[in-house]
């Protein structure tokens, strides 16, 4: 309130005078205040377009000597997320910090809002363009809001699907009928309105308390235990592949533990063992991050056939199948994935890419996966015991013996270990597979495969 003079208003003194006594930029919130290890927060809800336009995120210096208190934007992060048929659709608080205000809100103008009974029901605060809300946990969820928000805008001003940056499996490049026009213009006012984010806001803080928190919220959580973040999440495209069609349809035995004791082994495949050789088959990927509904429905067919013909192995799902059979091991099954993958799926895949992978799962039961093929142990052998066991033409299928890791396990007591390091062996256990079912050398060159003839399958 301004100080008067015979009932006049006195001109305020200086120009901090009149900021501290509010600027015609303000605009009021309705907030809970809280005490989050007894220092005072607002908590809010506000629209997310409006939360988009209110906030900074403070991952590089700007020109005002903004100071630097986020890590580095990744685009990719921010567009991994992308909604499926989940059961259930959330987004956690964000966590601000206005800088330029006092640590307690003293300085930042309000009011109580007391319901019928005269009890507080809440409190209105009124923020200016200064009190920036400075993003220390949410930069990426932000960012994907911008990207929202930026298809919708084009959407409106060029009523045709963006042919880079569509956020839908569908419609590239074309025009948008009158009632998708209409609907994406709701989901453009949703956004602006009814649909809100919760904001955690901490005040006053300094960027090495700001930097402290962030650093508390990102490291400090524990993450939960893969195969239990795996059963739980219905978002991504594969995992609903696994929990429809090989867990429901296939029946495969899928397990949350991880098998230590072969002993004890009921043929059941680890979860996360599942998603890795999924996140191969149809990604080319050790995990499965990124896959689009399109893409996995495209493959899927090939990818059932894929499972469908593992679950024939003989030994393969039966209790003591690490015993019975190598193809038990995921790192054998995550071979097989990565020979399907390139010969249907690549962009580098071969004309009669359809033909092999066909060629490869329909006799696939009918190659040799017994721990006593002495194809696994070929770095193990000598020249004269590899002609001896009938591998002397498995060595131009494979890489140079001197360029890397070529331990692939060992052979002990009748059974075939393969090592830990998967990244490193399956690309040679592949290697094995495509020798022994006739398939093409990976390592040929392109003229060569042209003019190969692959003839029938020597199994």
């Amino acid at each position: 309130m301004n100080h008067s003079n015979n009932g006049l208003p006195t001109p305020l003194a200086t120009l901090d005078d009149v900021l501290d006594g509010g600027d015609t930029s303000e605009k009021s919130f309705k907030v809970f205040i809280g005490h989050n290890l007894g220092n005072r927060v607002f908590l809010l809800s506000v629209p997310m377009h409006e939360f988009f336009g209110i906030s900074e995120v403070a991952n590089e210096a700007s020109r005002d000597g903004e100071t630097v208190a986020q890590r580095k934007l990744d685009p990719a992060h921010a567009t991994k997320r992308r909604m499926g048929p989940q059961p259930y659709l959330s987004m956690q608080p964000i966590v601000v910090n206005i800088r330029n205000c006092d640590v307690n809100g003293k300085d930042i103008r309000g009011t109580r809002l007391t319901d019928q009974f005269e009890e507080t029901s809440g409190f209105k605060v009124f923020l200016s363009q200064r009190h920036v809300l400075w993003v220390v946990d949410g930069q990426h969820r932000r960012k994907a809001m911008q990207i929202v928000f930026e298809f919708l805008e084009g959407l409106r001003a060029n009523r045709a699907y963006p042919k880079k940056g569509n956020l839908v499996p569908f419609g590239d490049g074309e025009s948008l009928s009158s009632d998708e026009a209409a609907a994406w213009a709701e989901c453009f006012e949703r956004a602006r309105t009814f649909c809100t984010v919760s904001v955690e806001v901490h005040l006053g803080l300094k960027v090495d308390a700001e930097r402290q928190l962030f650093h508390d919220l990102n490291r400090l959580g524990k993450k939960i235990d893969t195969n239990l973040a795996l059963q739980f999440d219905n978002s991504n495209p594969v995992n609903l592949f696994i929990k429809e069609q090989l867990l429901e349809r296939l029946a495969l035995n899928v397990t949350e533990n991880e098998l230590k004791n072969w002993s004890q082994d009921e043929g059941e495949i680890a979860r996360k063992d599942l998603v890795s050789v999924n996140a191969i088959l149809f990604l080319n990927r050790t995990n499965i991050n990124g896959a689009t509904i399109q893409a996995v429905e495209e493959r899927s067919e090939k990818a059932y056939w894929f499972w469908s013909s593992v679950k024939d192995i003989a030994g393969f799902g039966k209790p003591l199948s690490r015993q019975l059979t190598v193809a038990a091991q995921p790192v054998v099954l995550k071979a097989i994935a990565k020979i399907v993958f390139d010969l249907s799926f690549s962009n580098r895949r071969p004309e009669n890419g359809d033909d092999l992978t066909e060629r490869l799962l329909s006799s696939l039961n009918e190659i040799d996966f017994s721990h006593q093929n002495p194809m696994w142990r070929f770095y193990e052998m000598s020249e004269e015991e590899r002609k001896d066991n009938g591998l002397e033409g498995l060595k131009t299928f494979l890489p140079d013996e001197e360029a890397g890791n070529r331990d692939v396990g060992s052979f002990q007591g009748g059974v075939m270990r393969f090592g830990n390091k998967h990244n490193d062996i399956y690309p040679i256990l592949g290697d094995m597979i495509r020798w022994k079912a006739g398939l093409p050398n990976r390592h040929a060159s392109t003229l060569f495969l042209r003019a190969m003839d692959f003839g029938d399958l020597t199994l």
